[in-house]
């Protein structure tokens, strides 16, 4: 017999709600929805994001292998260890002329010398928003001078997983009943002015599907002005107030703008 939870969808299409492994919350939770046909199993948390594909066929029934992420060792740690403080660097000059406040020494946040293959960068730790543990880098190039190294200065490391990743530009400990995100580095430095402790998101991909942390009463989404800044924003809150937590969304008045273009007005 199919449960109050289960729903079938054409002749070999099923979908079962389930309770999500990373944000369970008992046996009667149904957040996870699990939908299985012949070319595998997907699994997505309509509440923390929580995201699971499994034995993925394409319709000429190649079998798709689930994807995999190199693990924190070797080079990321290598750039980390390598990395100096912001203080007095040319990454911290860029982020001044952004009107950015600079985060905690402490932060996942440092500049990283020019060495081997890579140029001057303000170098991000990327950390799991719930675990902790770090995934990636996220490096911002630059000039000798403080200025931007180009339109694409922006990159991830290549072959890590960013996906339900964080940069705390204020430590875990810094976090008691109150938190903001922002997607970018430079929105979330800018609206330090205002909201602090504050992470960023990496983008608008991460920021909507930021889980329900505990401990957290209130979350403050300072939105980018754009449709996709807005839909993930509102996204992100409706989850949060559906678990029960207040969610405010802070948006730039004019639209195309972010917090970081309003402190350079």
């Amino acid at each position: 017999m199919v449960s109050a939870h289960e729903r079938r969808r054409g002749g070999s299409m099923s979908t079962v709600r389930r309770p999500c492994p990373q944000c369970d919350r008992g046996l009667r939770d149904a957040a996870m929805a699990i939908t299985t046909d012949e070319r595998g199993t997907v699994s997505y948390c309509h509440r923390c994001g929580y995201t699971e594909a499994n034995n993925h066929m394409t319709a000429a029934g190649n079998l798709v292998q689930p994807k995999t992420y190199r693990p924190w060792v070797d080079k990321a740690q290598y750039l980390w260890n390598h990395s100096t403080a912001l203080e007095g660097s040319i990454a911290a000059t860029y982020l001044q002329r952004r009107g950015c406040r600079l985060p905690c020494a402490d932060a996942d946040l440092r500049y990283l010398p020019a060495t081997g293959d890579y140029p001057h960068a303000m170098l991000a730790r990327i950390t799991d928003a719930i675990t902790a543990e770090p995934i990636s880098l996220h490096f911002t190039r630059l000039n000798q001078d403080g200025t931007k190294a180009g339109d694409d200065a922006k990159r991830l490391l290549a072959g890590h997983r960013k996906a339900g990743g964080v940069i705390r530009l204020w430590p875990d400990d810094a976090v008691t009943l109150g938190l903001a995100i922002s997607e970018g580095i430079e929105t979330a430095l800018a609206a330090a002015h205002g909201f602090t402790p504050i992470w960023s998101c990496i983008d608008a991909g991460n920021l909507t599907a930021f889980p329900v942390l505990g401990g957290i009463e209130t979350l403050t989404i300072v939105a980018d002005n754009d449709e996709a800044g807005i839909d993930a924003a509102e996204q992100c809150a409706q989850r949060w107030a559906d678990a029960g937590r207040e969610a405010i969304v802070a948006l730039p008045s004019i639209a195309g703008q972010d917090a970081a273009d309003l402190v350079l007005i």
